[in-house]
């Protein structure tokens, strides 16, 4: 059946080429957001601003991102998700290197916050959304390959972007990547698809937003809010949620710091390390998780959030013990077992609660819970480099991370109630 924007039709394997294309979006989605801590030291040498500044810049961009995906959210559920998520790449690269144009903190604040994350709101929500509708039965595998490209994406910027700013200064790494991904988003104009029709397998791709009233019936906006806030598991989970990204913020806009000022490493020195070591494990662990949800799901349902819980009880004591050990092995060691619990818990982060929760409000639900945990998490980097200013950069990050240490502890607990109590009930059957 042809698609009405690339005149073909849909091949057998479009799906998984579906998923390297939005691979590469999300690789550079978070490379480009994790230059920023990469060169955060460079970048206050350069304008003379204070710790606080730059985490307040950083809690700017998280806010505004809270702020505008759960619009992106009601939007990708109902408009064509195409041209919302190749929109949003082109948006966010041209972003990305005017960022390397910016003479002080309104600049960065602007750019970063209205430009970088009110475009990047978009990409999310579709985009998951789209791949859920694909892949039916190998929801978790492709929703973790497509996580993976994050933890791609910090390595690969922690370790490039450092050696470009060191190399030809902090401002290149970022017209560098935003030009890059630019090409990217050019590039989906011609291959990306609509959703599938919903014949309960993965066949040709067609546009059905249009007919989606007919097809699918979606509910108000009001409506869709009234649903997921009334069911259990999707708060219980949205508040496991809200933690990872609490610890995930802060760890991304300040461990390069952390590891450059304790131990006095290069900022190239620090970035790769801080990068690497984490998310390196993280790629590993949540292509095990997916696909071991995958297998186990089918006999046991909340095998998922069960592996969620334990990954965050696990990892708790990780984050205690970079908070407040003096080796560097010891740090990277912990470092390198926290991303491992980090990649277990987010193999799952979409397919559990897709779990309890209609197709129809799926992308409205990733929208809604990506605003709760990024207006709670945005608070997170302007903490830490609160703490700076009052202790020191070494202590005040030492402290910062003992105390994220207990936001995955209370994350874990929620989630464990779902698992427990609330999963089993809240639960949706899809036909494969």
């Amino acid at each position: 059946m042809p698609n009405p924007f690339s005149g073909k039709t849909a091949h057998r394997f479009y799906k998984w080429e579906l998923l390297l294309l939005l691979f590469l979006a999300y690789f550079f989605h978070q490379a480009d957001r994790a230059i920023f801590g990469v060169v955060t030291t460079d970048i206050q040498n350069d304008l003379g601003l204070s710790s606080t500044q730059i985490g307040a810049a950083q809690t700017a961009m998280f806010l505004t991102l809270a702020i505008m995906v759960p619009i992106a959210g009601f939007v990708g559920d109902r408009f064509n998700k195409k041209w919302i998520i190749t929109g949003s790449i082109l948006f966010w690269s041209v972003a990305t290197m005017l960022t390397g144009w910016v003479g002080g903190l309104l600049g960065i604040i602007f750019i970063r916050s209205i430009a970088t994350a009110g475009s990047e709101s978009f990409y999310a929500p579709p985009a998951v959304s789209l791949i859920a509708a694909w892949h039916k039965n190998t929801r978790s595998i492709a929703l973790s390959v497509h996580q993976a490209a994050l933890y791609i994406g910090m390595i690969t910027s922690g370790a490039v972007a450092g050696w470009i700013a060191m190399k030809y200064g902090w401002r290149v790494a970022f017209y560098a990547f935003g030009g890059v991904g630019f090409l990217v988003g050019v590039s989906f104009i011609f291959r990306l698809k609509g959703v599938p029709v919903d014949t309960g397998t993965a066949g040709p791709a067609k546009d059905v937003e249009r007919d989606a009233a007919i097809r699918f019936k979606p509910i108000s906006v009001r409506q869709t809010i009234r649903r997921l806030v009334s069911t259990p598991s999707v708060l219980l989970l949205t508040t496991g949620f809200v933690a990872i990204v609490f610890v995930n913020n802060a760890y991304l806009s300040w461990a390069p710091k952390f590891l450059q000022e304790k131990f006095e490493l290069t900022p190239a020195a620090a970035g790769t390390n801080a990068m690497f070591w984490h998310h390196i494990a993280a790629l590993v662990f949540i292509m095990i998780g997916g696909a071991l949800s995958d297998l186990m799901v089918r006999r046991a349902p909340r095998f998922r959030v069960g592996l969620q819980c334990a990954a965050m009880l696990a990892g708790a004591p990780l984050i205690f013990l970079m908070g407040k050990t003096g080796s560097l092995s010891v740090v990277c060691a912990a470092m390198f077992l926290f991303g491992a619990m980090r990649g277990l818990y987010e193999a799952n982060t979409q397919a559990s609660i897709f779990d309890v929760v209609e197709p129809r409000m799926r992308s409205s639900l990733v929208g809604m819970m990506i605003m709760t945990a990024f207006l709670i998490g945005s608070l997170s980097p302007l903490m830490l480099g609160k703490l700076q200013d009052v202790y020191g950069p070494a202590d005040g990050l030492s402290r910062g991370f003992v105390i994220l240490s207990g936001t995955w502890v209370l994350g874990g607990l929620a989630v464990l109630a779902c698992a427990l109590f609330t999963f089993k009930r809240d639960r949706i059957i899809e036909n494969s």
